[in-house]
């Protein structure tokens, strides 16, 4: 960081502050129930900040507990790993970690460990407290950088390691401290709920270290009275040495030595950015080269009646990157069926170009006791949901080695489902308690909605998303209503629920395929939106009952209803009728498929119908540029349906003797009105051609 960033980086607002987290270290996530968050309190130790600077004379001053005091005594005995052990080594420190950053969240997770196994032991201790060296020493984490001489120090002033226990701990991987404590916890007949706030599980965190490390030196000093201190150090080449130490302070100091290329690891900023990125809401605090460099409170973790609207107003900011404030705001915890803490926010703004695309990532990170595993979790929500923010924290959720791939993809899938449910089930109150609110963000964020009907390959979650779909319907004017509120208000006997695509309110009015249904007083839903059509396509059907273009209707009603064959006063005579439609299917030969009449017209001469009209207007738009005509119309199989009463077909016949040229003019024109009509042309401009030469060949006798 330059040191005109940095000047600038003093002067941030809070939501400013909030906002250079993001921008200069990113922002990621991991999952982590905390059902015992405050249970260990200690009175000496500080308590996690809210979302908020500190204050200016706090940020002012300098608290370190790191000192270069300790001095190695006596000889060192020499241990090597195992063969199994070397091999596992060469496997974390090169290859198990996608990131090198990560590094420095093992060794804070660890620390953290320790911090809670000492608050947990001095807790359940009783009258043994006495027992233990300084047992209401302050309870924290302090990191060291020194650029100069390529070394990062991370001590923390919690339970320390005896030799065996240092042995035990770091001289064998996956043999993980922590488990084995919570292990003997369960041995003794204790609550291992009591020690859930530990982290640590697989024993391979601290060797992540040598990824970045010449050599790794650990001072170490067991929190039990009179113990001696300890340093173990090590290459990572197969070989570690022990040896008694003194000016050891209560806990464990980890000193790295930097590789070269890996120099940015001693910089303090550098720093700071992967604590604000993974470890901000540990249960302790951080300092930093003397100052405390973790301030976000985990506010998920909290009783939702306990957060302020203006915290959720500045936690949303950090989470999400943004400068607006949330809409809506889910807050919610459970332990059926899975363990969960989750806080959600569905934003105000609109959405932005690369959230509108599915290639952006998913904006919820999920955490375990509140260290960051994933900060876009793939899977943990649907990809139509992209647009919420927020943090999910479930210590059910098993993590591997590296806490970066999750082990169990059947529990995501749970946890998605869960996670799903509940935000539909959120979003259907709020349409209910919040009906101006939810339209608006309706308005807004309608589009991912309509998107996860289509991509959604659960039956069930389909209907639940429609739900909370709106649309105008013929009745009512620039009112829109749900498709429950639709079934609702449906004729008796009506089985299906119809709806009509147009670009707007005067055509889908003006439609030839509305007027039959339209006659009969049958609502039918309006969608104006090009997707929509395709979005009720996929629904296929909502509360038993199928969705039917009035497209499909009308073809469908023609092939059940007998009485189109006959003609009803006004109209032509069969006997025309049969000379008329062999005449046009010949003049549009390669374009039809078939020619009929129908009686579903009045104001309108003739209609296109397909089998399925959505899918077939979405192939125009998208596929059919590339095709020939002919093609196009062999794929398409539209039929012409004639209005037999209409003046222009009426006139059509008279024409077909009295003057073919116009006539064929005429039958060509009006199948292309037809087709348009329809959706089915891709470029309209391509019929001005014909029509002028209709237009010309009429004005030939004026």
């Amino acid at each position: 960081m330059s040191a005109f960033r940095a000047l600038q980086f003093q002067k941030l607002s809070k939501f400013a502050f909030a906002k250079q987290i993001i921008t200069t270290g990113g922002y990621r996530f991991v999952n982590r129930a905390a059902n015992s968050y405050n249970v260990f309190r200690a009175p000496a130790v500080q308590s996690l900040r809210c979302l908020s600077t500190q204050p200016a004379e706090e940020k002012s001053s300098y608290h370190s507990i790191i000192r270069d005091s300790e001095k190695p005594v006596g000889t060192s005995d020499q241990h090597e790993f195992q063969a199994e052990t070397r091999m596992l080594l060469d496997i974390v420190a090169r290859s198990l970690y996608s990131d090198k950053e990560v590094f420095v969240r093992e060794l804070i997770s660890n620390a953290s460990d320790a911090l809670e196994k000492f608050r947990y032991t001095i807790h359940t201790a009783g009258e043994g407290e006495k027992d233990f060296s300084d047992a209401d020493r302050a309870l924290e984490i302090h990191i060291g950088t020194n650029k100069q001489d390529r070394l990062l120090t991370i001590q923390d002033t919690g339970i320390g390691m005896t030799k065996d226990e240092l042995i035990s701990n770091l001289g064998t991987i996956a043999r993980s401290g922590s488990k084995h404590f919570i292990e003997q916890l369960k041995e003794k007949g204790t609550s291992a709920e009591n020690a859930q706030n530990i982290i640590g599980q697989f024993g391979v965190g601290f060797y992540s270290a040598f990824m970045v490390a010449d050599r790794v030196d650990v001072y170490t000093k067991s929190s039990k009275k009179d113990s001696p201190g300890y340093k173990w150090t090590s290459d990572g080449s197969g070989k570690f040495e022990i040896q008694e130490a003194e000016n050891v302070q209560s806990g464990t100091k980890v000193v790295i030595h930097l590789k070269a290329d890996c120099r940015e690891f001693a910089d303090e900023d550098r720093i700071r950015e992967v604590i604000r990125k993974y470890s901000n809401f540990v249960g302790s605090s951080i300092f930093l080269n003397g100052k405390q460099a973790n301030q976000i409170q985990p506010i998920w973790l909290m009783e939702p009646k306990d957060v302020s609207q203006e915290q959720h107003n500045e936690f949303y900011r950090f989470v999400g990157n943004t400068f607006d404030i949330p809409r809506f705001t889910l807050h919610y915890k459970t332990d059926v069926p899975l363990s969960i803490r989750a806080l959600l926010y569905f934003p105000e703004g609109k959405p932005g170009l690369f959230e509108m695309s599915r290639d952006s990532d998913i904006g919820v990170a999920l955490y375990t006791r509140k260290v960051l595993i994933q900060s876009k979790t793939e899977n943990l929500l649907p990809k139509w949901l992209r647009f919420v923010k927020g943090v999910v924290d479930s210590e059910d959720i098993p993590l591997n080695l590296s806490r970066e791939l999750l082990q169990n993809s059947a529990l995501i899938r749970k946890l998605r489902t869960v996670l799903t449910n509940r935000v539909l089930r959120f979003l259907h109150d709020r349409a209910v308690k919040e009906p101006e609110n939810y339209d608006k963000f309706y308005k807004d964020y309608g589009l991912f909605l309509k998107e996860g009907i289509v991509t959604s390959t659960e039956p069930q979650e389909k209907e639940e998303i429609a739900k909370l779909l709106r649309f105008e319907t013929s009745k009512e004017v620039d009112k829109k209503v749900s498709l429950p509120e639709y079934c609702n208000q449906q004729q008796e006997g009506q089985k299906d629920i119809y709806y009509l695509a147009a670009p707007n309110r005067t055509l889908a009015e003006a439609s030839p395929y509305y007027e039959s249904l339209k006659k009969k007083g049958i609502e039918v839903l309006f969608c104006y939106e090009a997707y929509d059509e395709l979005v009720l396509m996929q629904l296929g059907q909502f509360l038993g009952k199928n969705l039917v273009s009035v497209e499909k209707e009308m073809r469908r009603s023609e092939k059940s209803d007998e009485s189109t064959e006959q003609m009803i006063e006004g109209s032509l005579l069969k006997s025309q009728v049969d000379e008329l439609i062999p005449w046009i299917k010949q003049k549009l030969a390669g374009k039809v498929a078939s020619v009929k009449t129908t009686n579903k017209l009045d104001s309108h001469p003739c209609v296109v119908t397909v089998e399925e009209m959505a899918a077939a207007r979405h192939f125009v738009k998208t596929q059919s540029h590339n095709m020939s005509e002919e093609h196009r119309y062999a794929l398409l199989q539209p039929q012409l349906e004639l209005n037999a009463k209409h003046p222009i077909v009426k006139k059509l016949h008279k024409l077909m003797s009295s003057d073919p040229e116009l006539a064929e003019l005429l039958t060509k024109q009006l199948f292309s009105n037809a087709m348009v009509g329809a959706g089915l042309v891709e470029d309209p401009r391509m019929l001005l051609t014909s029509m002028n030469e209709l237009l010309e060949k009429v004005l030939d006798k004026h």
